[in-house]
Formats: C-alpha cells, structure tokens, sequence
C-alpha cells in the first residue's frame, strides 16, 4: 500500500494525532511536489530538522493561479477552479480523486451536523453554477445525492420553488440545510420579508457578493439575514477552491475546523512568522485532506485564534482579489 492510500485510510478512521500526520505529510510533499520542493530550497529549509507543525513554511495561495500544484504524478479527475472576475486569473486546483473530496467533505459536515440522510439540502449558488468549476458546487451536489431526497437541489432565483420545498421537507420532518451565497440569500430575504416560515431551517452561507451587491461586514450581513428569513442564527461555511476541508460555524461567525483541518496564523508583517500566542494574524491553514496538492496554505484572510482551536474570519489583506468568503474589516 503507498503513503496516499494509507494516509487516507488513517484519515477516515478518525483516530490519529492531527500533528504527527501533517509532519508525515509535509515530508512526503517536501520530496514529491515539485513546486513546494522548489519553495523550500528558496527558502534554504532543511526538512529533516522540521519538528514542530509551527515550523513548516506554509505555500502562499497565488501559486495556484500560477502553477500546478500536485504532488506525485497523476492525471487530475476534476480541476477546480475559484470564483472571480474575467479581469482575475482563476486558482486551480488539480484534484486526483473526486471521490477522496467528496468522502471528505461529507465527514467533516457530518461530525458538525450529524448524518446527510436526515437531510433536504437546498442551495442558492447561482453566482457558482455560472461560473462553473466549482469545488463548493461540487460538494453541495453530492451532498444532495447522499440525502436521497425528491426535492430539487439548486435554485438559481426561483424563490416561489424552493419555497414549496421547504415547506414540503418539513411537512415530510426532514431537517432543512439551506446553503447560499451571501448576495442570493440576501436577495431571497428581501423577497419573502419575513412572512415565511423558516422555523428550522438551518439558513448557512458562504460568504461573497460577488460584485452584485455591497460588501458589508458579517454582522450587518447576519443581521439582514435573520431579520428577513426570521430565524435566530446564521451558520456558516469556511472553505476555498485550493482546500479540500471545511470548517462551520453555527453561529456568530465562530467557525470550527474539520477533523483534517487546523488554523494557525502568523505575523501579518511576517508571512514566516508562526507563534502558537498569536490571537490575530493572517490564516495559514494545514489541510490534510490535501494529499495530491499542498496541505500548508498561506491565505490571504485575516482572523483571530481562540485558545480551544476555533476561529473567526476578520477579512482580507488589501492587495488580494475578492473571493467567495470575503467580508471587510469591520
């Protein structure tokens, strides 16, 4: 069996030092990824004497507008690319095994939400669906397929429609996940204007306006929210096209991140800066569902650390594109 299938396994079952994995994982990608590989020896780091996750230098995000990020040799299944502007090069992600992803994302939604057959899970990501190519769609897609529902899934801006399916999902006592970018959720909240019925519905977005509207920082965005849809809580998603793992907030914009996921963050005018007291920084995010790519991520969002392994999403360094889950300094 080699290094990926059995890291993989090791990741499914659940059970496994978080740290001892992403040291394994980094000296494998060390050797096997030609870019990252060229990163380090730039960087003059001798891999042998890496000891402590803090210590591994992490993979600035713009390579995956520029390179091909893969580790190992093997010809990609899906490329997923990020959301933007036709004045934007697109990420791109060389994804080796959709199945893997999928599998993946369906855990880490799990350990937060419980079992996917419980579900109706309705989408508005028309934003997504246009653009094409995209790793939240993709998940949102098999997540559908997983709960075994009649209702439709995606909703591009028929409000009237995915209105009866959720009044029909919960006459039928399915729990309802309704998961939508912030402009598209925004636009059905005005619509309805309160007068439906949204009383368990787990009302989850994504973040972006896409350009389509204002951006505003996530309590304004929340508040909106639940005034409109009138429920008390607004979850959230914490993903990106260059990583494989998710993180949820169920509220207050308080994300957690999945079982293959950890934050660490670093000095923000020292990108190699990683000091475990720091309550604020910029994200750098270990993602060990990252096999065939790069597990050590340098974003270009801000956000605050708390002392048990959640986080908060702050924002975004001025010079960086706008992205999916981009919410301005507030």
């Amino acid at each position: 069996m080699n290094f990926k299938t059995s890291f993989k396994l090791k990741l499914q079952q659940q059970k496994f030092d978080f740290d001892e994995q992403a040291l394994l994982l980094f000296r494998y990608q060390a050797e096997h990824n030609p870019i990252y590989k060229d990163f380090l020896r730039y960087l003059n780091i001798q891999v042998d004497e890496i000891q402590f996750i803090n210590q591994i230098p992490f993979l600035p995000i713009e390579f995956f507008k520029t390179q091909k990020v893969e580790t190992g040799n093997f010809d990609a299944e899906v490329v997923f690319k990020s959301s933007g502007t036709t004045l934007q090069s697109r990420s791109q992600h060389f994804v080796a095994s959709l199945a893997w992803y999928q599998l993946n994302s369906r855990i880490i939604f799990e350990q937060f939400y419980g079992s996917l057959t419980d579900y109706v899970v309705l989408a508005l990501l028309p934003s997504y669906l246009e653009q094409g190519d995209s790793s939240l769609v993709a998940m949102v897609e098999y997540f559908i397929t997983q709960t075994g529902q009649e209702q439709e899934g995606f909703y591009l801006h028929d409000h009237a429609a995915l209105l009866r399916s959720i009044r029909d999902a919960k006459q039928k006592q399915k729990k309802v996940l309704l998961i939508g970018v912030s402009y598209a959720l925004l636009d059905l909240a005005e619509s309805v204007g309160g007068l439906e019925d949204f009383s368990g519905v787990i009302v989850m977005e994504t973040g972006g306006m896409k350009g389509r509207r204002r951006e505003m920082i996530r309590e304004e965005l929340h508040s909106q929210l639940k005034h409109g849809l009138g429920v008390d809580t607004i979850h959230s998603e914490y993903g990106m096209t260059e990583l494989l793992s998710q993180g949820y907030s169920k509220g207050n914009g308080i994300f957690e991140a999945g079982s293959t996921m950890k934050i660490l963050l670093r000095d923000l005018n020292d990108p190699l800066a990683i000091d475990g007291n720091l309550r604020s920084g910029g994200i750098n995010v270990i993602d060990l569902g990252n096999i065939d790519s790069c597990a050590f991520i340098e974003t270009k969002d801000i956000g605050k650390l708390y002392t048990d392994g959640s986080f908060e999403v702050l924002g975004r360094f001025d010079n960086s594109d706008i992205r999916g889950c981009n919410l301005m300094i507030g």
